[in-house]
């Protein structure tokens, strides 16, 4: 991957990859779940996986040697299944993992997950006997021409027989050109057991394997395809250019939700019907509700939540602040940290000052007020409802409610002022250009 990331903790869709592949098993509702690590990626791995029990492969000596590594998470947990994933195949299905699980269930000690490889140069082949079960795993460079000319492929996934599976790793041996020792060598050690193989067919696409920053790229890309395809056939929402249009995991559309050009769903995007995201809006852990208007060129920032009918218009900027029905600020405005109460108007160019270089502070809006253009409301601050603050002010005192606060330095007009302010300049000008021929 060329970074100093792990691979499996860079993102697809706001996620690492490896939380991908967690969420995939919860539908499994396992009783344990455990994460191997190597020694270098322990610390990081732990807080991007918590709750989740990180256990640490000290060497590298291979696939069944990693397994092995869980072994203290595992103890006493002798019936029933383990699953052996990998973190970077992100778009394993848990349809898959539960199809795997049956086949367990059925009576088989190993389940095998496969593909059908539209170029199967280098994988594995996964060598079925008569009756469908899996006879053998080879390996492509000890294949003969017969079983290279098989397309059904090693996934490298296994759902194992917790019992026994133990058992099978301290039997796998290193005598192999790498020294390593081989998770697919239980295949031979459960068939020598008298207990039965199984393969499960997945498609290929589905076991992608990300190794890359291309692939990283291109996982991307495939993911937003299948999650727009989702959001207009499955939510009901409206898209206006599906291509441009870019979600998170989580994002959740209601129905006949409108989303604009150039849109990107940060995390943590709630959505409610009715709603209306004009182009080149970015959203991130926020709710939007029912028949509000978001944009153009708006930003929601966390613990932002715009009400029924709200408006958010554009180069408005909301952060951890809450629109109550009705309310809105149509144009170039920063309102963070704050309570806007049902239909107040903010206008434009108002920002609310809710940072002294130590604490954030709130402002409270009330209902029904007016906030006039290029106001400076300083936090903390509480403008009561059907309050009126006029353009320009810069407010630091709590304003009751209906009444009128002017916070700005009386005009003065001065005639022939700015006549006279061009001619001195003028002369000032001449002056110098005169010093310097």
């Amino acid at each position: 991957m060329k970074s100093a990331r792990p691979k499996v903790l860079h993102e697809i869709a706001g996620r690492p990859m490896i939380g991908h592949v967690l969420a995939a098993i919860e539908g499994l509702a396992p009783a344990r779940r455990v994460v191997v690590s190597g020694p270098d990626t322990q610390a990081l791995l732990a807080g991007a996986v918590a709750p989740v029990p990180v256990a640490v492969q000290a060497e590298r000596l291979g696939t069944a040697d990693a397994v092995k590594a869980a072994r203290a998470t595992l103890d006493g947990f002798a019936v029933g299944t383990v699953f052996v994933l990998f973190g970077d195949t992100p778009f394993i299905r848990m349809e898959t993992l539960r199809a795997m699980a049956a086949a367990r269930e059925e009576g088989a000690g190993v389940v095998v997950l496969g593909f059908r490889a539209a170029d199967p140069t280098g994988y594995g082949r996964l060598i079925r006997d008569e009756g469908g079960a899996l006879a053998r795993i080879v390996e492509h460079r000890d294949a003969n021409a017969e079983e290279r000319a098989v397309d059904l492929c090693n996934a490298g996934v296994m759902a194992i027989e917790a019992g026994r599976l133990f058992r099978w790793l301290d039997r796998i041996g290193n005598d192999n050109a790498k020294g390593e020792y081989y998770l697919t060598d239980i295949v031979a050690l459960a068939l020598a057991d008298g207990a039965r193989a199984s393969v499960i067919e997945a498609a290929e696409d589905e076991l992608l394997g990300v190794d890359s920053k291309r692939d990283l790229a291109d996982a991307e890309a495939r993911w937003q395809r299948a999650r727009r395809i989702h959001a207009m056939e499955e939510e009901g929402a409206i898209l206006l250019d599906p291509q441009s249009v870019w979600f998170s995991h989580d994002t959740a559309l209601a129905r006949d939700v409108s989303v604009g050009q150039n849109t990107v769903f940060g995390p943590g995007v709630t959505v409610g019907e009715g709603a209306v995201i004009k182009p080149f809006c970015h959203l991130e852990g926020c709710v939007v509700h029912a028949g509000a208007t978001i944009g153009p060129y708006a930003r929601l920032r966390p613990g932002s939540a715009i009400g029924e009918g709200a408006r958010i218009g554009n180069f408005v900027e909301v952060k951890n602040a809450r629109f109550a029905a009705g309310a809105k600020a149509n144009h170039l405005s920063y309102i963070g940290d704050a309570e806007v109460g049902a239909e107040a108007n903010i206008g434009a160019g108002t920002i609310t000052c809710n940072y002294d270089g130590y604490s954030k502070y709130r402002t409270l809006i009330g209902p029904r007020a007016f906030i006039g253009s290029n106001s400076a409301l300083v936090a903390p601050l509480e403008i009561g409802a059907g309050a009126l603050v006029a353009a320009g002010s810069t407010v630091t005192e709590d304003v009751a409610p209906d009444a009128l606060a002017l916070a700005r330095a009386r005009q003065e007009t001065r005639d022939g002022g700015a006549a006279r302010f061009r001619e001195a300049k003028a002369a000032e000008k001449a002056a110098r250009e005169k010093k310097s021929k």
